[in-house]
């Protein structure tokens, strides 16, 4: 999603996030790596993004961390396509960082705009049905991983038991 906002080389598309939506399938979703946009080696990098936070991650692939203002955007972008889906959508956001550049000390560590990104997140799902996970943890943590696919898990046999009982 960041990089469809913000302009980087490796955007799944504006569709990303609504096939299963659309398909009424159960969702159980995380922000992964929202918190950078990919460009190509540092010199591809375009001019207006000057002055902006980089990670040269190896020779052919420079990451610029979001701001504020794009992590609001992105928080409200993911949440308008969970809101849209037909069937479970639900969310679950790592207080403790985004990615493997997140986190304390790391090059990424933002709280205040991953912070701003929950909360453009938190008001775009309000009232939809969309079920808001906030977890301590940051998204690599095994507990954070577990959360998920237990919740998935509950999720799928809801929808076998409700097809099965049709």
């Amino acid at each position: 999603l960041a990089d469809e906002l913000v302009g980087g080389v490796l955007s799944a598309g504006p569709d990303r996030l609504t096939a299963a939506g659309a398909a009424a399938i159960p969702q159980v979703v995380a922000p992964g790596a929202l918190d950078m946009v990919n460009f190509g080696p540092a010199e591809s990098v375009p001019e207006r993004f000057a002055g902006r936070r980089f990670l040269v991650h190896n020779p052919t692939v420079t990451l610029m961390r979001t701001t504020a203002r794009e992590m609001a955007a992105l928080g409200a972008m993911l949440g308008h396509k969970l809101a849209a889906a037909r069937g479970p959508a639900e969310l679950f956001w790592p207080l403790r960082g985004l990615s493997a550049v997140d986190m304390p000390d790391a090059p990424f560590a933002d709280p205040v705009a991953d912070r701003t990104g929950l909360d453009a997140l938190r008001a775009t799902v309000c009232g939809s049905g969309v079920r808001l996970h906030e977890v301590d943890a940051h998204i690599n943590d095994g507990t954070f991983a577990v959360a998920m696919a237990d919740r998935l898990h509950q999720l799928i046999g809801e929808r076998a038991a409700s097809q099965a009982a049709r």
